[in-house]
């Protein structure tokens, strides 16, 4: 366990951003399908060690997959494991033992698969997937629909996902489209889902990993509150839905340059606004940063799946932001914000490497030293985040903190 402590300062300068830990997940299990080809730009993440251990589980026949703390490689590989007919158990760590996966053990069960569990981990599968329609919710995660695009290719015939809600996070699985375009792999979208073609064959190739744009967020959210922060190695043309970024900063009222591969936010005054979380859930909490400390009243709409995440995020966000005496306070499905002046606290990390990358952020313009606890939680997915911050002028020191 470590604490990072921080102090007031201004962030310049450039930085390059870690490749996209969500197309890199993507990249790499469909990598494993097709075969053989390189994947550029995997970064030594507990995420990744987690999707790239779970495809060598598989690759080597292992009887248990361990995810550690990545919903998203769990997601993705039960039913890939399941259309490839192996018997396995997958076990994980941290808050994923308590996150539900009933939806996909009934999906599973009605189309061939054994499984044993009481809706959570951990989950014993065994038996072949077999195609046909796949009717599930869209709003409870874009996850379920994308380990079903990725899985469903391998199987004989043609599958049919219908989704019996709106998809939230749609732009997470339009991601996996692409990449799986990428590969080979053609998906039709319908009206109220997809169609995937059965016997289809991933393509052998080499794939460099785009940027993370939910990564940029923290660094954009840095220089528009206050300083000057370039952020390199992104694609403007990507299909995340973080890259919106952009365009909430500019309703804050921040001043926004972009380049062919680049994004630079300079500080400004910033207004209150009314944000749809939807499709955005991972960026809430940079964008409750970006809200304490613009003028007025800030509403972040549609976030109850934020409940759901390594922390409870909702709780994690308000509870934090009134420790540095912001005027916060939620709803079912709304946080809001009253622009406030900062105060340094004891922040809680809540073991949630977006809390702690966020908070970073609120300490740059708060009044005395700020710590938060569980600094290690960055490892999750960008463990140079704090070389990082310090190399654009931060005044960040992360102590380990074990006895």
């Amino acid at each position: 366990m470590s604490i990072v402590e921080l102090e007031n300062s201004v962030l310049k300068g450039k930085v390059n951003i870690p490749p996209s830990k969500s197309a890199a997940h993507r990249a790499l299990i469909c990598s494993f399908l097709s075969g053989g080809g390189k994947v550029d730009g995997i970064i030594d993440s507990s995420d990744m060690k987690a999707t790239t251990g779970a495809l060598e589980a598989l690759k080597s026949g292992k009887e248990v997959i361990n995810c550690i703390e990545s919903g998203s490689t769990l997601r993705f590989i039960i039913p890939i494991a399941a259309a490839l007919g192996k018997k396995v158990c997958f076990t994980g760590s941290g808050r994923l033992p308590e996150r539900p996966i009933g939806e996909y053990i009934r999906l599973l069960e009605e189309h061939g698969v054994k499984c044993e569990s009481n809706g959570f981990l951990p989950l014993k599968i065994e038996g072949k997937l077999k195609a046909g329609m796949y009717k599930l919710r869209g709003d409870i995660s874009s996850q379920y629909v994308t380990g079903l695009l990725l899985a469903l290719p391998l199987l004989n015939e043609k599958s049919e996902i219908v989704l019996t809600s709106p998809l939230q996070s749609k732009p997470y699985v339009d991601m996996t489209i692409k990449v799986l375009k990428d590969y080979g792999i053609e998906v039709e979208e319908t009206e109220n889902g997809y169609l995937v073609e059965g016997n289809q064959k991933y393509k052998v190739r080499d794939y460099s990993v785009e940027g993370d744009w939910s990564q940029a967020a923290f660094f954009l959210a840095a220089g528009a509150i206050c300083g000057d922060v370039t952020v390199c190695r992104l694609d403007m043309n990507s299909t995340q839905g973080d890259k919106k970024i952009v365009d909430i900063l500019r309703c804050f009222g921040a001043d926004i340059e972009t380049a062919d591969n680049s994004v630079r936010a300079k500080k400004s005054e910033l207004c209150g606004i009314e944000i749809d979380a939807r499709d955005i859930p991972d960026m809430v909490p940079a964008l409750s940063v970006i809200a304490a400390n613009a003028k007025g009243k800030t509403v972040i709409k549609n976030i109850q799946r934020l409940r759901l995440k390594e922390s409870d995020r909702v709780e994690s966000v308000v509870s934090n932001l009134k420790k540095a005496g912001v005027n916060a306070y939620s709803t079912e499905d709304e946080i809001i914000i009253e622009g406030s002046d900062i105060q340094g606290a004891e922040l809680n990390g809540f073991n949630d490497h977006r809390i702690v990358m966020a908070f970073s952020v609120l300490a740059l313009t708060a009044n005395g030293k700020t710590t938060i606890s569980d600094a290690q939680s960055i490892s999750k997915s960008y463990p140079a985040y704090f070389n990082d911050y310090n190399s654009l002028g931060g005044r960040a020191n992360v102590i380990d903190n074990r006895q």
